[in-house]
């Protein structure tokens, strides 16, 4: 059974009774930090609270596990907007323990994709277009390593401002403790 019917029940009494009222905000992030973050559901609301952020205060650009794969991607095109267009003066990569992309088997996800009716041989023909699932589905040893990869690679694009700074941390999804593995201060 699909939960679109309930989502759009509760949404028809939300709007109705008007509880939007103490979201409403604007496009600009009131703190001016644009955060990548992983897509773990743990966060969704630990994540904000434990840095004391609320509705409108940050842009949140999330995908598994807060990598940035490729230099001109969606997440990093979204970084790209959310400094030049809506006033971030600051990133901050959270990635956090116990992460699903942590030694992700980039094979095992592969023969997921078979088992579930993709034929083997667009991921072949995939491979020999150059689309490399190793690369694709990559994930990282540990989270320090992940975020620390997309802090690079957000700190060296030929794109982004290098007098903003890009923070790097780790939370525990449990606690809501950061970790901080680099504070980049670029007066």
């Amino acid at each position: 059974m699909s939960i679109i019917p309930s989502l759009l029940e509760f949404n028809k009494k939300f709007v109705e009774e008007k509880q939007y009222e103490s979201y409403l905000t604007n496009k600009f992030p009131d703190k001016k930090v644009a955060i990548l973050t992983c897509m773990d559901t743990r966060l969704v609301e630990l994540l904000p609270k434990a840095l004391g952020l609320k509705n409108g205060d940050a842009k949140f650009i999330k995908n598994a596990g807060a990598i940035l794969t490729q230099p001109f991607g969606s997440a990093m095109r979204s970084i790209l907007v959310a400094v030049y267009e809506l006033g971030a003066r600051e990133v901050l990569v959270i990635g956090h323990h116990g992460c699903g992309m942590t030694n992700l088997d980039t094979q095992g996800m592969v023969n997921k994709f078979i088992e579930n009716g993709i034929d083997p041989a667009v991921i072949s023909t995939l491979e020999n277009s150059g689309i490399r699932m190793e690369k694709f589905l990559r994930g990282f040893s540990n989270a320090q390593e992940g975020v620390m990869q997309s802090v690079k690679m957000i700190r060296n694009h030929p794109l982004f401002p290098k007098a903003v700074p890009v923070h790097g941390f780790v939370i525990d999804p449990v606690t809501g403790k950061l970790e901080v593995l680099v504070e980049d201060y670029r007066e």
